[in-house]
Parts: C-alpha cells; sequence; structure tokens
C-alpha cells in the first residue's frame, strides 16, 4: 500500500486519502488515532461464513413463526473469547489467500475445532463441506462497524450465505465444536431481537430477506 502524498487505494466501498503519511477512515472519526489492535494500516479483509438451514420441530417439519407465517432460519453462531459477544465465525483473510479458503477455513476452526483435528479428520471434514461451499451466495462486501476500528485502520469483509434446504441433508447432522477464537458454538434462531457483534445483525438481515425468512 502507498503511503504517501494525497494518494488514493482501492478497496470493498470505493476509495480512501492518504493523510499526512497515514490512511484516513472514510467512513468518519473514531477518535482514535493509529492502527490500534488491528494488523493492518487502512482495510484489514476479513470473510464471514453465514451458515444456514431452516428451523424443524420435533415431528421434523420446517417451524415457522406463530405471527409472520415465515420459516424461522437458524445460523451458526460463535461466542468470542474476546468479548464474550455472539458472532458470525470469521475472520483474517491470510495474505495471498483466496476469500473462498479463508471462509472454508474459519468455520473450520471455529466451529468445528479443525485446529485440533489430525490431517486426514481435516480433509474428510473438506471433502464433506464442499459441496454446501461451493454453492455459497455474496452478501455483503464493505465496511463493518467494528469496535476495533480507528481513524486509521478499519476492518471491511466479505460474508457468503452457505444454505441448507433439504432437512435430511448435511447441516442437520453436522457436529459442532467451538475452536480458535470461539468460547461456544451453537444454532441459533434469526429474529430482530438478537444482539450480537459489530455490524453482523445487518449481515444477517440481508440473509433473511433473501431466503423470506421470519424476521
Amino acid at each position: 500500500m502507498k503511503l504517501m502524498g494525497k494518494s488514493t487505494e482501492n478497496l470493498h466501498e470505493g476509495k480512501y486519502e492518504i493523510v499526512s503519511g497515514r490512511p484516513r477512515n472514510y467512513r468518519g472519526r473514531t477518535g482514535i488515532t493509529g492502527r490500534g489492535c488491528l494488523g493492518r494500516w487502512g482495510p484489514n479483509h476479513a470473510a464471514d461464513p453465514v451458515v444456514t438451514r431452516w428451523k424443524v420441530d420435533a415431528s421434523g417439519n420446517f417451524e415457522a413463526n406463530g405471527e409472520s407465517s415465515k420459516k424461522i432460519l437458524q445460523f451458526v453462531s460463535i461466542k468470542r473469547r474476546d468479548c464474550g459477544e455472539w458472532a458470525i465465525p470469521g475472520g483474517m483473510v491470510d495474505p495471498g489467500e483466496k476469500v473462498t479458503s479463508t471462509l472454508l477455513r474459519e468455520f473450520m476452526e471455529e466451529a468445528m475445532n479443525s485446529l485440533e483435528m489430525n490431517d486426514v479428520e481435516i480433509q474428510n471434514t473438506e471433502k464433506e463441506l464442499k459441496e454446501l461451499f461451493d454453492k455459497g451466495n455474496e452478501i455483503y462486501s464493505g465496511y463493518v462497524d467494528d469496535p476495533r476500528n480507528t481513524d486509521n485502520a478499519w476492518m471491511e469483509t466479505v460474508a457468503y450465505n452457505f444454505h441448507e434446504n433439504n432437512r435430511e441433508g448435511l447441516l442437520y447432522k453436522l457436529p459442532l465444536t467451538a475452536g480458535d477464537d470461539a468460547e461456544s458454538v451453537k444454532w441459533v434462531d434469526l429474529s430482530q431481537s438478537l444482539t450480537l457483534y459489530a455490524s453482523h445483525k445487518e449481515i444477517l438481515q440481508k440473509v433473511v430477506e433473501n431466503l423470506d425468512a421470519h424476521w
């Protein structure tokens, strides 16, 4: 990244200025200067896999909300170790890594504890998830209202939805085990009453709208 003069750099939402040798947050001032706890000056790129399924009742039928009559959507949510808030599993895109690889890697690390798996277990899990993760839909790309943002460093993400329509499908039997930055993991019913980390509620609302689910 060029950090001289008035140069600007391309990013998810447009461009930002370089002022006094530092990137300037294009969404405004945060009251915090410098890089803070983020790894890079300017945009720090993440990827968030939104893994969803329809909620089923005790009889195995899709469950609908009594007021809206729309089906209830569930997503895989992790409880973050750093702040204790519930969130979409996800993480930083490593240098040179494809976003598609980040999405699968982060889901496996945080929601399936792949860091404790051996090589054979990792290969089998990747193979099992491949069909689902090959059919993702991009739902958001851009700035994230993250508490770590500063005037000179900020979070941006690409979020993809991976949805299971078949109640006999993989996501109804997939074992979840918290790992890496996740303290715990579970399926959570989506509704407007949820309180979630950063901009995650807004991202999930887009998924709800796309699938015409209850909100």
